[in-house]
């Protein structure tokens, strides 16, 4: 059986790729989930804030909340930019797969620059991690989407390796907003980054954080978004967040991702699940009559079925008005 595809122009023995974690921050990590069959790495982010600080460019107009400054200066002594290069080049060195760089950032400034040092240490590809919080009322939606068009534009400019966007729902347009983003060099979106959930102790009457890993219900979101851009933005699509076995890689493919990224669920049990969700895809290709997976891929998205209203509200309507199917 063939499980291969191609994501970003790179060729990937399977469709699992490691998404940033702590598994991934170092060469030992990297190693333990290409044993297990992974295709291709996240490495772990390093922050636009870690490479203001380091530049100096900090407490310069940089945008950076002020209680934030002291623990980046801390973490970054310990997390230095050359370490991190030094990792991206470990991992061409001692790894066959794929090592795909990422920066978490929230605007475009000086520290686009360094996505070329990025690409110098050998990344096969740039992951950004985009999010701005629309929570500003005064700002305008355009304005938020205006922040990520400039962000790629100067970072696409910057290098030659394909560079993915990792983004959020958060749009007022979203399906339009990733279009646009699809035609600015973009080499792939991904659905959706996951962010630091808030949540209150009543007892204490403290404000401490939520659950930190997914749950496989937050995948339905994401397979929606997944079949209704495939075949309609400009890139490849790859899916995130709630991907715990082998039957939700399929269902992301069938929907039109080209791959799909895992990490909660590395966290939860181990590198070893790699191996086990391989296991699953290929019993499902063997039931199913699939002989090359990457055939598989959109079969199902919102462009290709009979009755495209399924991933739309319409469904909604129909499945508490007891229609029938």
């Amino acid at each position: 059986m063939d499980l291969s595809t191609t994501y970003m122009g790179l060729e990937l023995d399977n469709p699992i790729i490691a998404g940033s974690s702590g598994l991934t921050g170092s060469i030992d990590g990297i190693l333990r989930l290409e044993d297990q069959g992974t295709a291709a790495v996240v490495l772990k982010s390093i922050f636009e804030e870690q490479i203001l600080n380091e530049a100096g460019a900090l407490h310069n107009g940089s945008p950076v909340h002020a209680e934030a400054a002291d623990y980046i200066t801390q973490y970054t002594r310990r997390h230095s930019l050359d370490e991190y290069l030094k990792l991206i080049r470990s991992g061409r060195e001692k790894t066959a797969i794929p090592v795909i760089a990422s920066i978490n950032c929230i605007s475009a400034s000086e520290w686009t620059d360094y996505a070329r040092q990025i690409e110098e240490a050998g990344a096969h590809a740039l992951e950004l991690n985009l999010f701005v919080l629309p929570a500003d009322t005064r700002q305008e939606g355009e304005a938020v989407e205006q922040v990520y068009f400039d962000i790629v534009n100067q970072v696409t400019a910057q290098v030659d390796i394909p560079v993915a966007l990792k983004i959020s729902p958060y749009f007022s347009g979203l399906a339009n907003t990733a279009f646009n983003l699809s035609v600015r060099n973009v080499s792939a979106l991904v659905l959706f980054n996951r962010f630091y959930n808030p949540d209150i102790d009543i007892n204490r009457m403290k404000v401490v954080k939520g659950e930190v890993t997914s749950t496989p219900g937050e995948n339905a979101m994401v397979l929606r978004w997944i079949a209704l851009l495939a075949g309609r933005v400009r890139c490849d699509l790859a899916a995130t967040t709630g991907i715990h076995d082998g039957a939700a890689v399929v269902k992301n493919l069938l929907a039109g991702a080209a791959a799909v990224q895992i990490a909660s669920v590395i966290y939860k049990q181990g590198p070893e699940v790699v191996a086990a969700m391989l296991t699953d895809i290929r019993h499902w290709m063997e039931a199913a009559g699939v002989d090359r997976l990457r055939d598989a891929i959109g079969r199902l998205s919102h462009q290709r079925i009979d009755s495209p209203q399924l991933y739309e509200r319409a469904q909604f309507m129909k499945y508490f008005a007891g229609a029938e199917d």
